[in-house]
């Protein structure tokens, strides 16, 4: 059965018909075509599909689509405002942060989240809230520095 549903989308209104149990990760790069979101795991384990809702982090994989039913929804596609990256997304490409990039858009919209709650989080901080994202490129520590880099911009620090 489809269902009609309606929320803000990257600071847009948005409306999408979804099935019944079609998941917020297919829904958003099928019918929005917005793929900057990624499947990796299906099962939430990876961080690979994390978006913002409301100011919190979702593994998209993991909720229906009518979840964000009168919610604000935050992909990677909308942190970035007129061609400018925002401060955690220059910060990845400032430490070079990323090697396949597969990761990354989960990486970085956790992180935002993160940022969102404490801008001045220490290395465990940081290593705690990012702990169920997963890299298999390695680039942790780099991901760490790009973080607490991105917490002080939005801070006002730098």
């Amino acid at each position: 059965m489809k269902k009609t549903i309606r929320f803000t989308l990257n600071g847009q209104t948005a409306e999408m018909e979804v099935n019944e149990n079609e998941s917020l990760l297919w829904s958003i790069r099928t019918h929005l075509n917005l793929t900057g979101t990624k499947f990796g795991c299906g099962i939430g384990l990876c961080g690979s599909c994390v978006v913002i809702v409301d100011d919190s982090p979702v593994r998209s994989c993991m909720v229906n689509a009518d979840y964000v039913e009168n919610s604000r929804v935050l992909t990677i596609e909308g942190l970035s405002n007129n061609g400018t990256l925002h401060p955690i997304q220059q910060a990845f490409v400032d430490h070079d942060a990323l090697q396949c990039g597969f990761c990354t858009p989960g990486m970085i919209m956790n992180a935002y989240a993160l940022l969102l709650e404490n801008q001045e989080p220490g290395r465990e901080d940081i290593i705690n809230g990012m702990e169920d994202n997963l890299c298999r490129c390695g680039a942790h520590n780099r991901i760490i520095a790009a973080i607490q880099e991105a917490g002080s911009v939005m801070k006002g620090d730098i």
